[in-house]
């Protein structure tokens, strides 16, 4: 086959339930992969003999690479050595439990090709329920992601909204070889689809795919789903504990900024961003003494917190 090589990066863990019908789907794309690296985090269902025998059964399929079995490690450490088996081209993500359309691959290729500069490309996608039915809604729009985010990662300023939050889902995500080889390995405190979405916005270039071509599958076991931000899971989140979350961003993003002074991009930003989050983490335990520092803060919260002034306030009325 002319033009590039795609490999499939597939992360399983208890997936016999959904993953035929993944399978099946990356099986039959209308612009057919060239491999298909398995990285199984302890399943007992089964799991991997079904995806052997589906792949062993296609008459000239991709290759197919079983790593050996995993310790129950979780999803972003599966993935990351998945990511870092692959050989092709191109490397495609995949979740166990989604269905792609059959012209994902031929789009990402298409897209690739046109745009020398692309690093990573991440897109919409269909929501759909436990038996594949449409839920009506998009990721992009029960997220929300705004038309101003998009706007500003296709015009080349993809920092402005990935410092604030996440909006590139991994499920969705196609990555140029380089552009996997530079981020590995994941940075401390970070998921493998943030990592990626985030280097390649510091050192590379990150497109926007605006058609929904995966089925999404929600149905309540997800490693990692869509919770929509209604009121009340707003008001629960600024009420909860403030827990380690504080401490995770603020080492996810010290590890983006020795990141990116390494690769000779971006580090003022980072090193800003870095700052305000080590700040945020250390604000005292009882909440009185917390107002000092957020009102320090605020120029901070506008440009990096993703809930702007909101997170302000949460950060001001979580208990410690």
């Amino acid at each position: 086959m002319t033009g590039p090589t795609v490999s499939v990066a597939l992360a399983t863990y208890q997936g016999a339930r959904f993953v035929e019908a993944q399978v099946r789907s990356i099986l039959e794309q209308s612009r057919p992969v060239d491999e298909i690296v398995v990285g199984d985090d302890g399943s007992t269902d089964g799991t991997v003999d079904l995806i052997r025998a589906l792949v062993g059964a296609t008459a000239d399929g991709p290759r197919l690479v079983v790593l050996p079995p995993a310790e129950r490690s979780g999803v972003a450490a599966n993935f990351s050595r998945v990511l870092g088996a692959t050989t092709g081209d191109l490397v495609v993500l995949s979740d166990q439990d989604d269905v792609w359309h059959p012209d994902r691959v031929e789009a990402a290729v298409a897209r690739f090709a046109a745009e020398p500069e692309l690093d990573v490309l991440f897109g919409d996608a269909r929501l759909v329920d436990a038996d594949g039915g449409d839920l009506g809604a998009t990721l992009f729009g029960a997220l929300p992601v705004r038309e101003s985010e998009l706007l500003a990662i296709e015009r080349g300023r993809p920092l402005d909204v990935l410092l604030r939050r996440n909006v590139a889902t991994g499920a969705t995500m196609a990555v140029r070889r380089r552009a996997v080889d530079r981020a590995l390995p994941v940075g401390a405190g970070w998921i493998h689809d943030e990592w990626l979405a985030a280097t390649a916005a510091v050192a590379g270039r990150i497109g926007v795919e605006r058609r929904p071509l995966v089925d999404y599958r929600q149905h309540g076991g997800n490693e990692i789903g869509v919770v929509a931000p209604t009121l009340r899971y707003r008001v629960r989140r600024m009420l909860e504990p403030r827990g380690e979350r504080n401490v995770r961003l603020a080492t996810a993003f010290v590890a983006l900024a020795e990141w990116g002074r390494s690769h000779g991009s971006a580090h003022d930003l980072l090193r800003a961003k870095a700052e305000f989050e080590a700040r945020r983490a250390g604000a005292p335990r009882v909440r009185p003494a917390r107002l000092p520092v957020i009102l320090g803060q605020f120029a901070g919260y506008r440009r990096f917190a993703s809930q702007g002034m909101l997170d302000a306030a949460r950060d001001l009325l979580q208990r410690a």
